[in-house]
C-alpha cells in the first residue's frame, strides 16, 4: 500500500515515525490518519511566499566537509532566511549536526578537519582570513543537546558572555539578565532566585536557561542541536513555543530528529541524507507534498 505525502501527524503526544504504532492494515497495524500540517500547527510556519520575502541571513554554497579522509558533507547549498525557523531533518548520522556546527566554525575545533565551498552571514564568508572567530560565535550563538549550564548561580550563566565580553557595570548586567531571562520565558519562574544555583533547576528550566546564556552576547542567529530531545512533553512544548517567539528577533537554524517538532517550529525545513542534502523547501509543502521519494519514505516513517 502506497502511503501518501503529508501522512505526518503534528500533534503533540502523536506516534512517531517509524513507531510500531505505524504500517499498513495488511501488516496488522493501524496506519497515521492524513493530516496537513496548517491543520494541526497552534502556531502558524511561514508560507513559502512569505519566506522568500525575508533575505537571507546565512547560506551555505557547495559546501563540503570532511573529517580527515571522511567526506562528512556533500555540495550542500542551502539559504537560510532571516527571523525565519530552518529545521534540519534526517536519520542519525546523515550530516545535521556537522552541518550545524559548520554555520559558527564550532568544527574548528576538531584536528584534521577541512572545509571546502562557502559560508557566508550577512553575505560575508565567515571562513575568510579576516573572520574574528570569537566575533563570530557572539553572533552566532548555540544551544546543545544537553543543558549544560556553568556550576554558578543562575545570574551568573546569563552574565558570563557579557563579562567576558568586558561589560562590568552591574546595572548593565542587570538589564541583559532581566531580558534575556525574560526572552527565554524563565524570569518569571527564577527572579527572586538568581543568587541560587543554576544546577538545581529543572531540565526544562536548565536548557531555557542555556537559551537565556547564548542569548546574552545579542547574536543575530541561534543555532539549536536538539534543544528538547532530552525533555519531557511540558518542557519541550515551553521550548517549542520559544522558538517561535524568538524567530521575531533571531534567525534559527533547529537539528532535530522529531519530525513532528520540525513541522511545528519551522517555517523551512531541508531533509538530509547520507551526507547529501536531499530536499528543501517551505515546511508546509515539504511535509504534504515532497518532491522526492526519498523525503516521503522519510517523513512518513518507511525508514529513518
Amino acid at each position: 500500500m502506497t502511503t501518501e505525502p503529508g501522512t505526518l501527524s503534528t500533534e503533540p503526544g502523536s506516534t512517531e515515525p517509524g513507531s510500531p504504532e505505524q504500517g499498513s492494515p495488511e501488516q496488522g497495524v493501524t496506519p497515521v490518519r492524513i493530516k496537513t500540517v496548517s491543520s494541526l500547527q497552534q502556531n502558524e510556519s511561514r508560507s513559502a511566499d512569505e519566506i522568500a520575502q525575508h533575505p537571507n541571513k546565512v547560506a551555505t554554497s557547495h559546501l563540503d566537509f570532511f573529517y580527515g579522509s571522511n567526506h562528512a558533507l556533500h555540495d550542500i547549498s542551502l539559504d537560510m532566511p532571516e527571523h525565519c525557523v530552518t529545521a534540519l531533518i534526517g536519520p542519525s548520522g546523515c550530516g545535521k549536526s556537522t552541518f550545524l556546527r559548520c554555520l559558527n566554525r564550532m568544527n574548528d575545533m576538531i584536528e584534521g578537519t577541512i572545509v571546502r565551498g562557502k559560508i557566508t552571514l550577512d553575505q560575508e564568508d565567515i571562513y575568510s582570513r579576516n573572520t574574528d572567530v570569537v566575533e563570530l560565535r557572539k553572533r552566532v550563538g548555540m544551544v546543545f543537546q544537553k543543558s549544560n549550564p556553568f556550576p554558578k548561580t543562575i545570574y551568573e550563566n546569563v552574565a558570563y558572555g557579557p563579562r567576558v565580553a568586558g561589560i562590568r557595570k552591574r546595572s548593565v548586567l542587570d538589564e541583559i539578565i532581566e531580558k534575556c531571562l525574560k526572552q527565554s520565558a524563565l524570569w518569571d519562574e527564577v527572579h527572586n532566585r538568581l543568587d541560587e544555583s543554576a544546577l538545581q533547576l529543572s531540565g526544562g528550566q536548565q536548557q531555557r536557561l542555556c537559551i537565556a546564556r547564548a542569548l546574552a552576547t545579542d547574536p543575530d542567529v541561534l543555532l539549536m542541536d536538539e534543544p528538547a530531545s532530552a525533555l519531557d512533553p511540558k518542557s519541550t512544548a515551553a521550548i517549542e513555543d520559544l522558538i517561535f517567539e524568538l524567530k521575531e528577533t533571531y534567525t534559527i537554524v533547529i537539528v532535530t530528529h522529531n519530525m513532528q517538532q520540525a513541522a511545528r517550529v519551522s517555517d523551512k525545513t531541508a531533509f538530509f541524507y547520507e551526507g547529501r542534502l536531499i530536499e528543501v523547501g517551505s515546511t508546509n509543502e515539504l511535509f504534504t507534498k515532497p518532491q522526492e521519494r526519498q523525503t516521503e519514505d522519510y517523513i512518513t516513517g518507511r525508514f529513518g
